[in-house]
Protein backbone atom coordinates (compact mmCIF):
# COMPACT_ATOMS: atom_id res chain seq x y z
CA UNK A 1 0.00 0.00 0.00
CA UNK A 2 1.07 3.30 -1.15
CA UNK A 3 1.55 6.46 1.41
CA UNK A 4 -1.46 7.81 -0.56
CA UNK A 5 -3.24 4.82 -0.07
CA UNK A 6 -2.36 4.37 3.69
CA UNK A 7 -4.15 7.99 3.91
CA UNK A 8 -7.28 7.42 2.21
CA UNK A 9 -7.87 4.03 4.02
CA UNK A 10 -7.41 5.88 7.59
CA UNK A 11 -9.42 8.54 6.27
CA UNK A 12 -12.04 5.79 5.43
CA UNK A 13 -11.71 4.18 8.66
CA UNK A 14 -12.12 7.13 10.93
CA UNK A 15 -15.41 7.94 9.01
CA UNK A 16 -16.50 4.53 8.86
CA UNK A 17 -15.56 3.30 12.41
CA UNK A 18 -16.99 5.86 14.24
CA UNK A 19 -20.58 5.73 12.08
CA UNK A 20 -20.81 2.21 13.45
CA UNK A 21 -19.78 2.35 16.96
CA UNK A 22 -22.52 5.42 17.08
CA UNK A 23 -25.54 3.01 15.67
CA UNK A 24 -25.39 5.16 12.18
CA UNK A 25 -25.52 1.45 10.51
CA UNK A 26 -27.65 -0.65 12.63
CA UNK A 27 -26.78 -4.07 13.40
CA UNK A 28 -27.61 -6.05 10.49
CA UNK A 29 -27.26 -3.16 7.90
CA UNK A 30 -25.68 -4.58 4.68
CA UNK A 31 -22.81 -2.31 3.06
CA UNK A 32 -21.78 -2.58 -1.01
CA UNK A 33 -18.06 -2.48 -1.21
CA UNK A 34 -18.49 -1.08 -4.31
CA UNK A 35 -21.00 2.21 -3.22
CA UNK A 36 -18.66 2.71 -0.27
CA UNK A 37 -15.81 3.04 -2.50
CA UNK A 38 -17.40 5.84 -4.57
CA UNK A 39 -19.17 7.61 -1.70
CA UNK A 40 -15.23 8.14 0.03
CA UNK A 41 -13.94 8.76 -3.46
CA UNK A 42 -11.19 5.87 -2.84
CA UNK A 43 -9.83 2.52 -5.20
CA UNK A 44 -12.21 -0.51 -4.27
CA UNK A 45 -8.58 -2.06 -3.05
CA UNK A 46 -8.14 0.65 -0.36
CA UNK A 47 -12.07 -0.14 0.68
CA UNK A 48 -11.23 -3.63 1.22
CA UNK A 49 -8.56 -3.20 3.27
CA UNK A 50 -10.59 -0.87 5.03
CA UNK A 51 -13.55 -3.48 5.00
CA UNK A 52 -11.04 -6.38 6.45
CA UNK A 53 -9.39 -3.72 9.56
CA UNK A 54 -13.32 -3.43 10.04
CA UNK A 55 -13.66 -6.76 10.12
CA UNK A 56 -10.63 -7.63 12.85
CA UNK A 57 -12.26 -5.31 15.12
CA UNK A 58 -15.56 -7.82 14.79
CA UNK A 59 -17.74 -4.83 13.51
CA UNK A 60 -18.20 -6.12 10.44
CA UNK A 61 -18.53 -9.31 8.48
CA UNK A 62 -17.72 -9.71 4.57
CA UNK A 63 -19.49 -12.25 2.61
CA UNK A 64 -19.07 -12.64 -1.21
CA UNK A 65 -22.82 -11.86 -3.01
CA UNK A 66 -23.95 -10.47 0.47
CA UNK A 67 -22.03 -7.33 1.11
CA UNK A 68 -20.31 -5.80 4.18
CA UNK A 69 -23.22 -6.54 7.00
CA UNK A 70 -22.74 -4.54 10.56
CA UNK A 71 -21.98 -7.15 13.69
CA UNK A 72 -24.03 -6.19 16.42
CA UNK A 73 -22.29 -4.41 19.57
CA UNK A 74 -21.76 -7.87 21.93
CA UNK A 75 -19.60 -9.03 18.93
CA UNK A 76 -17.03 -6.10 18.94
CA UNK A 77 -13.53 -6.02 19.70
CA UNK A 78 -14.63 -3.88 22.64
CA UNK A 79 -11.04 -3.74 23.61
CA UNK A 80 -9.57 -2.90 20.46
CA UNK A 81 -7.51 1.18 21.06
CA UNK A 82 -9.41 2.26 17.64
CA UNK A 83 -12.75 0.93 18.43
CA UNK A 84 -12.56 2.45 22.15
CA UNK A 85 -11.59 5.52 20.71
CA UNK A 86 -14.57 5.80 18.15
CA UNK A 87 -16.85 4.74 20.90
CA UNK A 88 -15.74 7.51 23.44
CA UNK A 89 -16.35 10.30 20.35
CA UNK A 90 -20.32 9.14 20.50
CA UNK A 91 -23.08 9.81 22.47
CA UNK A 92 -22.35 6.68 24.43
CA UNK A 93 -19.40 8.35 26.11
CA UNK A 94 -20.50 8.17 29.66
CA UNK A 95 -21.65 4.65 29.50
CA UNK A 96 -18.37 3.93 27.76
CA UNK A 97 -16.04 5.43 30.06
CA UNK A 98 -17.55 4.06 33.24
CA UNK A 99 -17.17 0.68 31.80
CA UNK A 100 -13.37 0.93 30.93
CA UNK A 101 -13.10 2.92 34.22
CA UNK A 102 -14.10 -0.42 36.19
CA UNK A 103 -12.43 -2.45 34.11
CA UNK A 104 -8.84 -0.15 35.11
CA UNK A 105 -9.93 -0.26 38.96
CA UNK A 106 -10.11 -4.27 38.68
CA UNK A 107 -7.03 -4.61 37.20
CA UNK A 108 -4.21 -1.54 37.64
CA UNK A 109 -4.05 -2.12 41.72
CA UNK A 110 -2.64 -5.91 40.89
CA UNK A 111 -0.28 -4.80 38.20
CA UNK A 112 1.37 -2.06 40.62
CA UNK A 113 1.61 -4.37 43.49
CA UNK A 114 3.35 -6.40 41.56
CA UNK A 115 5.40 -3.44 39.49
CA UNK A 116 6.77 -3.34 43.83
CA UNK A 117 7.57 -6.51 43.22
CA UNK A 118 9.33 -6.70 40.23
CA UNK A 119 9.74 -3.78 38.39
CA UNK A 120 13.59 -3.01 37.39
CA UNK A 121 15.96 0.24 38.56
CA UNK A 122 14.70 2.07 35.37
CA UNK A 123 11.09 1.22 35.60
CA UNK A 124 11.10 2.92 39.08
CA UNK A 125 13.31 6.03 37.67
CA UNK A 126 10.78 5.90 34.95
CA UNK A 127 7.67 6.01 37.62
CA UNK A 128 8.96 8.73 39.71
CA UNK A 129 10.16 10.94 36.63
CA UNK A 130 6.30 10.81 35.13
CA UNK A 131 4.65 11.44 38.66
CA UNK A 132 7.14 14.53 38.59
CA UNK A 133 6.30 15.43 35.36
CA UNK A 134 2.49 15.25 36.68
CA UNK A 135 3.52 17.52 39.42
CA UNK A 136 4.99 19.53 37.28
CA UNK A 137 1.87 20.05 34.58
CA UNK A 138 -1.21 19.91 36.74
CA UNK A 139 -1.50 23.85 37.62
CA UNK A 140 -2.36 26.44 34.72
CA UNK A 141 -4.58 24.05 32.47
CA UNK A 142 -1.85 22.21 30.58
CA UNK A 143 -3.99 19.03 30.31
CA UNK A 144 -2.68 18.27 27.18
CA UNK A 145 1.28 18.63 28.81
CA UNK A 146 -0.28 16.19 32.03
CA UNK A 147 -1.77 13.55 29.44
CA UNK A 148 1.50 12.58 28.27
CA UNK A 149 2.75 12.18 31.57
CA UNK A 150 -0.14 10.82 32.45
CA UNK A 151 -0.58 7.94 30.49
CA UNK A 152 3.40 6.94 30.24
CA UNK A 153 2.91 6.65 34.15
CA UNK A 154 0.23 3.53 34.14
CA UNK A 155 1.94 2.43 30.59
CA UNK A 156 4.75 1.96 32.91
CA UNK A 157 2.82 0.31 35.73
CA UNK A 158 1.27 -2.32 33.76
CA UNK A 159 4.67 -3.21 32.22
CA UNK A 160 6.09 -3.05 35.32
CA UNK A 161 4.34 -5.86 36.78
CA UNK A 162 5.58 -8.45 34.41
CA UNK A 163 2.87 -9.75 33.95
CA UNK A 164 2.41 -9.54 29.44
CA UNK A 165 -1.19 -9.47 30.01
CA UNK A 166 -1.14 -6.26 31.74
CA UNK A 167 1.16 -5.30 29.62
CA UNK A 168 -0.71 -5.21 26.31
CA UNK A 169 -3.11 -3.20 28.13
CA UNK A 170 -1.49 0.11 27.67
CA UNK A 171 -2.72 1.37 24.72
CA UNK A 172 -6.34 0.57 25.95
CA UNK A 173 -5.57 2.73 29.29
CA UNK A 174 -4.11 5.65 26.66
CA UNK A 175 -6.96 5.35 24.88
CA UNK A 176 -9.58 6.16 28.07
CA UNK A 177 -6.75 9.06 29.38
CA UNK A 178 -6.72 10.88 26.32
CA UNK A 179 -10.74 10.27 25.64
CA UNK A 180 -11.51 12.17 28.91
CA UNK A 181 -8.94 14.90 28.16
CA UNK A 182 -9.87 15.14 24.84
CA UNK A 183 -13.80 15.37 25.56
CA UNK A 184 -13.55 17.15 28.12
CA UNK A 185 -14.39 14.84 31.20
CA UNK A 186 -11.87 16.40 33.10
CA UNK A 187 -11.44 19.30 35.27
CA UNK A 188 -9.64 22.24 34.09
CA UNK A 189 -6.78 21.36 36.57
CA UNK A 190 -6.57 17.36 37.60
CA UNK A 191 -7.57 17.08 41.13
CA UNK A 192 -4.37 17.68 43.24
CA UNK A 193 -5.15 14.38 45.82
CA UNK A 194 -5.03 12.39 42.76
CA UNK A 195 -1.93 13.74 42.02
CA UNK A 196 -0.03 13.36 44.94
CA UNK A 197 -1.37 9.39 45.10
CA UNK A 198 0.89 9.03 41.87
CA UNK A 199 3.60 10.39 43.29
CA UNK A 200 2.67 7.78 46.16
CA UNK A 201 2.66 5.39 43.91
CA UNK A 202 6.08 6.03 42.45
CA UNK A 203 7.42 5.92 46.14
CA UNK A 204 5.59 2.44 47.14
CA UNK A 205 6.36 0.58 44.11
CA UNK A 206 10.54 2.11 44.15
CA UNK A 207 10.46 1.03 47.96
CA UNK A 208 8.85 -2.37 47.08
CA UNK A 209 6.20 -2.32 48.85
CA UNK A 210 3.02 -4.12 47.16
CA UNK A 211 0.86 -3.51 49.66
CA UNK A 212 0.75 0.06 49.48
CA UNK A 213 1.34 0.45 46.06
CA UNK A 214 -1.78 -1.81 45.53
CA UNK A 215 -3.81 0.18 47.98
CA UNK A 216 -2.79 3.44 47.11
CA UNK A 217 -3.76 2.51 43.40
CA UNK A 218 -7.29 1.65 44.12
CA UNK A 219 -7.42 5.58 45.72
CA UNK A 220 -6.40 6.82 42.27
CA UNK A 221 -8.78 4.27 40.53
CA UNK A 222 -12.14 4.98 43.31
CA UNK A 223 -10.94 8.86 42.66
CA UNK A 224 -11.26 8.99 38.73
CA UNK A 225 -15.24 7.02 39.29
CA UNK A 226 -16.32 9.87 41.56
CA UNK A 227 -14.74 12.47 38.83
CA UNK A 228 -17.01 10.73 36.22
CA UNK A 229 -19.69 11.00 38.59
CA UNK A 230 -19.63 15.01 38.58
CA UNK A 231 -18.49 15.07 34.82
CA UNK A 232 -20.07 12.26 33.06
CA UNK A 233 -23.06 11.58 35.15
Amino acid sequence: MTTQDRGLHARVLDSLGPAITAGEYPAGSVLRTDELAQRFEVSRSVMREAVRVLESMNLVTSRRRVGVTVLAAPEWNVYDPRVIRWRLAGTDRPRQLRSLTVLRSALEPVAAGLAARYATAEQCARLTECALGMVATSRGQQLEKYLVHDIEFHRTVLNASGNEMFAHLGDLVAEVLSGRTHHQVMFEDPDPAAVTLHVRVAEAVREGDAERAESLTREIAVGALQELDILAP
